[in-house]
């Protein structure tokens, strides 16, 4: 199967050992769960693809070698002269909990739908047997922009295809929290999958527990919803049934970035290899366990815990 992840990679800039040194990576919500899928999927014959847009310049050359060097197909990786990829900085507290300070007001990956560019993207989905985003992926997006994507989504999954979307609610990249409820809404009823953290549905939607939020979710058409609760009780709603997902509980992590994005690839990754659904969350739970006891998004490949 050839599989699509869409968004944005970013400049991933962290505190080194020395002091006053940064050190730098590749990461962004949907890049980092392609990292991990193309990692969970090596040797399975199912290829996956990183679909977004970067600029003209040496760092997206870099970004460009960076994305294909995990195995990722870059050949819908849009270039946009004049335009400059994104970048954030982590900064991390004792607990190993992070908060994030951005620069991407010029991101080509903006504008990764716009034009004739942008139609050919859009077209090229229909080659894909799953396409998996995020709310982030809306966010940055035109309004234009956003809405024929969900359009094309909801197109594809009547035609029976799969897509995989993860709300991931940052309320600073939304004109306002409506705005960010109506298009969350929009797409995850464009959906098949849906994975959302527990936490962010009960600041965006209000919802008093991981079952409130599944059966909200099923009620917009969604076959299959696993809510994540960082370290309590995540709930998954497959097949007719409703499994606990209990946490694997890390004493002392180091850096929590990633840990949801590596979740849901291990996730999906267990589902197209024929794994049930409450192993496929126990399969995502130990590999985000591993993820968070590293600093930043990505752990080396040789850190990758035995999944399956």
């Amino acid at each position: 199967m050839r599989l699509a992840a869409l968004g944005e990679c970013m400049i991933e800039l962290g505190s080194a050992d020395a002091p006053h040194l940064l050190r730098r990576g590749l990461a962004g919500d949907t890049f980092n769960t392609a990292v991990y899928l193309a990692r969970c999927l090596e040797g399975t014959g199912h290829a996956v693809d990183y679909v977004t847009a970067l600029g003209d310049d040496p760092l997206s050359d870099e970004m460009l070698a960076g994305i294909g060097a995990e195995g990722i197909g870059t050949g819908r990786v849009r270039r946009i002269a004049g335009r400059l990829p994104g970048l954030y900085w982590i900064r991390l507290d004792e607990r190993g909990e992070r908060s994030f300070l951005y620069w991407r007001g010029q991101s080509a990956a903006r504008a990764m739908l716009e034009g004739e560019g942008g139609g050919r993207l859009l077209d090229a989905l229909d080659e894909d047997g799953l396409i998996y985003l995020s709310g982030i992926s809306l966010a940055i997006l035109p309004d234009d922009d956003r809405m024929r994507l969900v359009e094309r989504l909801a197109a594809l999954k009547a035609k029976g295809r799969s897509i995989a979307f993860d709300p991931n609610y940052r309320p600073r990249l939304w004109a306002s929290p409506e705005a960010a409820r109506r298009a969350i809404t929009a797409a995850a009823a464009a959906a098949s999958i849906v994975l959302p953290s527990f936490d962010d549905e009960t600041r965006l939607f209000g919802d008093a527990t991981p079952e409130a939020a599944a059966s909200r979710l099923e009620a917009l058409g969604v076959g299959e919803v696993v809510v994540k609760n960082g370290d309590g009780q995540g709930h998954v709603r497959a097949e007719g049934a409703g499994h606990t997902v209990m946490p694997i509980v890390v004493a002392k992590p180091v850096d929590t970035t990633g840990a949801g994005d590596s979740f849901n690839a291990a996730y999906l990754a267990a589902r197209l290899r024929g794994l049930g659904a409450a192993e496929a969350a126990d399969a995502g739970g130990r590999l985000a366990a591993r993820v968070v006891m590293h600093k930043g998004a990505i752990v080396p490949k040789e850190a990758m815990p035995p999944l399956f």
